[in-house]
């Protein structure tokens, strides 16, 4: 939770909601027990968990943005690791919209995040569109090194 929120709070701004809770079965959202946010949970993460990641800023009167996806809680090894480590894996794939990406404040670290996220939805959709689809996500996929 207090990555997600690192940014944010560097420019002194935050977000009120989770950054991510458990999603259960038949469309029943927000089930947990488990969740990320900033309220101390009761349930530790564990491999094979599904849960949202949903970052996002809300300004008043203005406008609101968040990115949501759905992550498993996998088991990962880090050199070195003295202790049995989680990470996650991103289930829903779908392009983000570099329009609204001003990559300017975006670290070379976020880019090359933002590229291999784009280019693994580019392997995992293409082999089941058709041709003007394909056009469209080479296109909305494409690394950010070649222009937004």
């Amino acid at each position: 939770d207090t990555l997600a929120r690192r940014s944010l709070w560097e420019a002194g701004l935050d977000f009120d909601h989770g950054t991510g809770h458990g999603v259960g079965s038949y469309l029943g959202v927000h089930e947990g027990p488990q969740r990320i946010s900033k309220a101390a949970g009761s349930v530790a993460l564990e491999p094979g968990m599904i849960i949202s990641n949903e970052p996002g800023y809300y300004k008043a009167g203005s406008y609101g943005i968040r990115i949501e996806n759905l992550v498993a809680v996998k088991s990962i090894t880090v050199n070195g690791a003295e202790r049995s480590l989680l990470g996650f894996d991103t289930l829903t794939l779908a392009p983000i919209d570099r329009t609204l990406v001003d990559i300017n404040l975006l670290s070379m670290e976020e880019i090359s995040w933002l590229n291999a996220y784009h280019a693994r939805v580019l392997d995992a959709l293409s082999p089941a569109m058709d041709r003007e689809s394909l056009l469209w996500l080479k296109s909305v996929t494409r690394p950010i090194a070649d222009g937004v």
